[in-house]
């Protein structure tokens, strides 16, 4: 058992650990165990079990849990508030540079911060916030303005990064010397209009997220079981997902690719692909899209946002049963799983629809502007057309029982030809839930990870 290496994920509403064969010959899972999360009390309590159960299947003792590594998601996840100037240019700089680092926004705001806003941001109480605004040697009154205004506010335990125009700097940090404030500053996340720099702030969001916030959410407590918590875990699927799209070095990865995630909170989107047009007629507008991307929509969990899919179906004019409504809002508890035939089938619709609005809002989409030359064609966002593998991930895809009917609805569609969704992709599940271990494993073995994805997940 000297190649077994545990991966652990602390979610909000499950502890989930999977034990991996790691030698590359190999690579396979040979355990796995979900158990509820018990952050809110200790979260050691369910790690124990789960790690118990493992234990017992496995049929020995003294797995190395010391070698373990671990991500989170736990209390809320990395709540973060974006700051910028310009909506479309600095504020969604940082959104984008906040999602990538895993985050869930929990607020964006942009121009001068006014008190009615500072005192909701104090309400919101955030784990960071991330001040950008203005290229460099542009505008600085703005960042300063909000400088002043965050670091004098009732906001003490949050950690703030400025990551906007660097010649603001030296003021903010003489704004921030007597506030006692957890201030970092790095570099600007859009240094020049048109161009994005979001890794370096990435990396400060991650190196805050280990070295402070899980402490603060009590999950530091696992370390006294664990090697480390080394990142949130959508940071972990990211990770991941890159892997597979590139490869590394002599094992070739898929190329392009989609993940779609279903949860009972959320539905997050991520794609690995350039996106650029495919047609030559086709004119590329708005900032550059990351490479590696991931949209998360809130509205969109098959739980906690039941009523809002009902409004989307509704307005799809969807046929559906008498009872349906009654049934899926017996679904409603973040903890409650189907259990009937009429239950799992509108877990399946509610999945579908989630799915459907999630990858229309991630794709990029085409518009038909007037010009002085004429007619031309725009694009905005990511062109995924030609991508060729779309991931479902999440219980209600993995547990469905035709998880590609629910798939097929981050397709392109004839009826919304501007919307710039894949066309012809393969479709596939990730069954046993490796994606966020693969993740974890990938700063170590990528080797072995990326042999662990091709094993497990499966085409449908």
């Amino acid at each position: 058992m000297g190649s077994v290496r545990l991966f652990i994920d602390f979610g909000s509403t499950f502890t989930k650990v999977v034990a991996v064969d790691v030698d590359i010959d190999k690579v396979e899972i040979i355990s796995r165990a979900q158990v509820t999360s018990t952050v809110e009390e200790d979260i050691t309590i369910g790690l124990k079990e789960a790690l118990e159960k493992i234990d017992t299947e496995l049929n020995i003792r003294h797995l190395p849990k010391r070698e373990a590594l671990a991500c989170s998601s736990a209390a809320g996840g990395l709540r973060i508030v974006s700051i910028g100037f310009v909506p479309e240019l600095t504020s969604e700089a940082a959104t984008r540079a906040a999602l990538g680092a895993g985050a869930k926004i929990v607020g964006r705001y942009s121009y001068e911060l006014t008190k009615q806003e500072l005192a909701e941001i104090e309400e919101i109480a955030p784990d960071i916030i991330l001040l950008s605004g203005g290229t460099d040697g542009g505008d600085k009154k703005v960042i300063i303005h909000n400088a002043h205004m965050l670091l004098h506010s009732d906001l003490a335990g949050t950690h703030v990064i400025v990551a906007g125009n660097k010649a603001a700097y030296d003021e903010i940090r003489t704004i921030s010397e007597p506030s006692d404030r957890n201030v970092k500053f790095t570099k600007n996340v859009m240094p020049e209009i048109g161009m994005l720099d979001i890794e370096p702030c990435n990396k400060e969001i991650r190196e805050i997220y280990i070295n402070n916030i899980i402490k603060a959410k009590g999950i530091a407590k696992a370390k006294a079981l664990v090697k480390d918590i080394i990142m949130p875990t959508p940071s972990a699927v990211l990770f991941a997902a890159k892997l597979l799209a590139e490869g590394f070095n002599e094992d070739e990865g898929w190329g392009d690719l989609v993940i779609v995630d279903v949860g009972g909170a959320t539905t997050d989107v991520h794609s690995v692909a350039k996106g650029n047009p495919t047609s030559g007629a086709v004119v590329l507008r708005g900032l550059p899209e990351p490479y590696v991307k991931r949209t998360v929509e809130g509205d969109l969990g098959v739980r906690y946002s039941i009523s809002t899919l009902l409004q989307h179906l509704k307005m799809r004019n969807s046929s559906l049963s008498p009872n349906f409504e009654k049934v899926v809002n017996g679904l409603s508890s973040i903890k409650r799983v189907p259990e009937t035939e009429e239950e799992y089938l509108a877990e399946k619709i509610l999945a579908s629809v989630a799915v459907e609005i999630a990858t229309e809002r991630h794709a990029g989409k085409i518009e038909l502007i007037y010009g002085p030359a004429g007619e031309m064609f725009v694009q905005y966002g990511k062109d995924l057309t030609k991508v060729e593998h779309v991931i479902g991930t999440g219980g209600p895809i993995v547990f469905s029982s035709d998880p590609g009917d629910i798939l097929k609805h981050a397709l392109f569609r004839e009826e919304s030809r501007h919307i710039l969704k894949p066309k012809s992709p393969k479709l596939y599940i990730d069954e046993q839930y490796i994606f966020y271990a693969a993740g974890l494993l990938a700063q170590t073995n990528p080797k072995s990870a990326l042999a662990l994805m091709k094993k497990y997940v499966k085409q449908v």
